[in-house]
């Protein structure tokens, strides 16, 4: 069973009425319309959801992706434009000129920092980054996808950090690092791919304890597209309706 790597340290679920779903990226809507559809569904616990082009906002405003994220805005939920970090080597002018982009043609509540560096070393260009996307965005929400558990001052830097991304095979065993202990779990996110649905109960015990209070978890194995990214989470899991009902009691179906 995972657990904290901790000493002296006593563990405390996470209540289910804390625990929300951070979408990390549906295909695009004219691709996966039932997805973005379901994303507007009253009721559902969705804390974010991520607006991903074409491995950024593109080169021009898409009026599909315009009229499906304002649909999600209306319904309450925050858009967070995806910015991909290329694991530290993309300029600082390429990533802000992203979010700019963002901005102006699709009016984002904030950004998801993928394959975001991880080493303390590169601690000071990201903050360098975050702190420049913050007076961007005046304010906003800003989630810095490491995958793993990064250096702790990262922490320090974001609003939310994702922890853990990949298979079910290696989160059931997984291990959370000590630091995290020290942060609420509204801090952390977890996307997990591949998860049986028998399994979806052990799974979301796993990211309580663990502490994470966003989700995504897939019954879809993970692919990929021609960049070599990942294509799991670009649909919507097999047992939507099932985990909706089990994180989010009460919503009607």
């Amino acid at each position: 069973m995972p657990h904290l790597t901790t000493t002296g340290t006593q563990l405390t679920a996470t209540g289910a009425e804390e625990l929300g779903f951070g979408i990390p990226g549906y295909a695009h809507p004219l691709l996966a319309p039932v997805e973005w559809a379901e994303l507007t569904r009253p009721g559902t616990p969705l804390h974010w959801v991520v607006l991903n082009v074409d491995d950024g906002p593109g080169d021009r405003p898409d009026p599909h992706c315009l009229e499906a994220t304002g649909k999600v805005r209306n319904a309450g939920v925050q858009v967070l434009g995806h910015i991909d970090m290329a694991h530290g080597s993309r300029s600082f002018g390429d990533v802000v000129s992203d979010a700019h982009h963002y901005l102006e043609w699709y009016r984002v509540d904030g950004f998801l920092l993928d394959r975001c560096p991880a080493d303390r070393a590169d601690l000071h260009g990201v903050r360098r980054i975050t702190a420049t996307l913050e007076a961007v965005l005046d304010g906003g929400h800003l989630v810095l996808n490491h995958g793993s558990h990064p250096y702790p001052g990262y922490a320090e830097v974001a609003d939310q950090l994702v922890t853990f991304s990949g298979p079910w095979t290696d989160y059931r065993w997984s291990q959370v690092a000590e630091w995290t202990a020290d942060y609420p779990p509204e801090r952390f996110a977890h996307f997990v791919h591949g998860v049986p649905r028998t399994h979806l109960e052990e799974a979301t015990r796993i990211a309580r304890w663990q502490g994470a209070g966003t989700i995504f978890f897939t019954d879809r194995s993970a692919r990929s597209d021609h960049r070599g990214h990942s294509t799991a989470f670009e649909a919507l899991p097999g047992y939507w309706d099932e985990i909706v009902s089990q994180i989010g009691p009460g919503v009607s179906e």
